[in-house]
């Protein structure tokens, strides 16, 4: 048997093999490893898979684009659609049309804040009227500049017509004890709760509002109001001749305020407060303020013009309480109503109320995003505001003085609450504590000035 010697050359993956052969016969056996030449299988599904999943990326690209393509001729459409519809617009204001109107509107603006400083300046004259007086004069002639020049920030005049309204107002008449014991009396510091109990009827009912009667000659009573029909309604408040009562939940009285729930002088709103044994809240279902005085029965209504209702513009964004448009406040001599309107962007808006003829005497427009607020309380004429710090803490951040006009951003009063939602908090010049409606629990604070 001779043995040959058989030598392959091999080119695939660049290499060779050398093999030996043995002769049989005729023949000549050998042994190859074709390892070498195996097909690479994996690789080849994973570069399939590669292309399938490019291919349907295009189709998905075509199918947009042929979505787009069918789209845009209504896009067209509908641009020229808005084109046609604001050329008219743009008529108007090429030919000066809207400058004569804004300008026309501010005029009646100074107009009627001259008359209102001129009449108070005639009754009580003073450096301050007179001084109002001046600058309400320039700010006509700056208009007058304006229609002249044709050009002018309206939003600058504005502000400056809000800031000139909110001295205006606080130059109008007052008690001479408002102005001389409350103006410089700005809060310091807020205890914790003195007092923390649950409701009277149930802890499922989250949202109301409590306190004292809030005038000064008044007889000592309590009150408690809890919303029921989705927090949103209520027909009775439930009152209290002593602490004593309150605390213990007996002698009470139920006083019906309307007949049911959804009658017109129903309340909505937790925005509730009792002055001079009378009540004042938000009627059912409108932008209105009512009254019901406890001994007559009697019940009164008043228009808020503009005023957003139906969670149009409530407090807060954080732990809610819906259903608080409208905020009725009081302090020594006054009832107070805190809202907001389109025409003060959502700004909050504040008004001073004769309780007895139930009409507004003086307005406010602040510079406060009222959804910015939890909640507000009135004491000796000036508003305050409060924030969310967390579960179990609140801020004041904010007063706005009623007398002098103005803002004042840099306050920092923390007090404790017990939950995250609050529905009222209101100041009680009897005994000068906060009372606050705190998810179902009822807490008052001591204050310091």
């Amino acid at each position: 048997m001779f043995v040959y010697l058989l030598l392959l050359t091999v080119t695939a993956t660049v290499e060779s093999q050398r093999v030996p052969g043995q002769q049989k016969t005729d023949s000549c056996l050998c042994k190859i490893n074709s390892s070498i030449w195996t097909f690479p299988a994996v690789q080849f599904m994973e570069v399939t898979r590669q292309v399938q999943i490019c291919e349907d990326n295009l189709n998905e690209f075509e199918e947009k684009l042929r979505n787009t393509n069918a789209e845009l001729p209504m896009m067209e459409a509908t641009l020229q659609n808005i084109s046609a519809r604001l050329k008219a617009f743009g008529y108007l204001h090429t030919s000066g049309l809207y400058s004569a109107l804004h300008l026309q509107q501010l005029n009646r603006e100074i107009e009627e804040i001259h008359q209102s400083v001129n009449k108070t300046h005639m009754q009580n004259p003073n450096k301050e009227t007179h001084d109002l007086l001046s600058e309400l004069n320039k700010a006509k002639n700056d208009v007058q500049r304006m229609y002249k020049d044709d050009f002018f920030n309206l939003e600058t005049m504005k502000k400056r017509l809000r800031d000139l309204n909110n001295r205006a107002q606080s130059c109008k008449t007052m008690p001479d004890d408002f102005r001389s014991t409350c103006h410089q009396r700005i809060m310091t510091r807020i205890s914790s709760p003195s007092m923390t109990k649950l409701n009277s009827i149930s802890k499922s009912y989250i949202s109301g509002a409590w306190g004292r009667d809030a005038l000064l000659s008044g007889k000592e009573r309590y009150w408690e109001h809890c919303l029921v029909s989705g927090n949103k309604h209520g027909n009775t408040i439930r009152i209290y001749n002593s602490r004593e009562d309150f605390m213990a939940n007996k002698n009470y009285k139920d006083e019906p305020i309307a007949s049911s729930y959804s009658d017109k002088n129903a309340v909505q709103g937790s925005g509730t407060i009792l002055y001079d044994n009378t009540v004042f809240y938000q009627c059912y279902g409108t932008a209105e303020i009512c009254s019901f005085n406890i001994t007559t029965k009697a019940t009164k209504r008043m228009k808020l013009d503009g005023a957003g209702i139906d969670n149009k513009f409530p407090f807060c964004y954080f732990s809610c309480r819906d259903w608080t448009d409208i905020d009725l406040e009081a302090d020594q001599d006054a009832v107070w109503v805190i809202y907001a309107t389109e025409e003060n962007h959502g700004n909050i808006v504040l008004s001073r109320l004769d309780p007895l003829e139930l009409n507004i005497t003086h307005t406010w427009k602040t510079r406060l995003f009222k959804r910015s607020v939890t909640s507000t309380f009135m004491v000796c004429g000036v508003l305050y505001a409060t924030r969310f710090v967390n579960t179990y803490r609140e801020e004041v951040f904010y007063a706005f003085d009623t007398i002098t006009g103005q803002e004042i951003n840099s306050l920092s009063l923390h007090f404790e609450k017990v939950s995250s939602g609050i529905a009222n908090l209101n100041y009680n010049p009897v005994d000068g504590k906060l009372y606050l409606y705190n998810d179902a629990y009822l807490l008052s604070y001591d204050t310091f000035f």
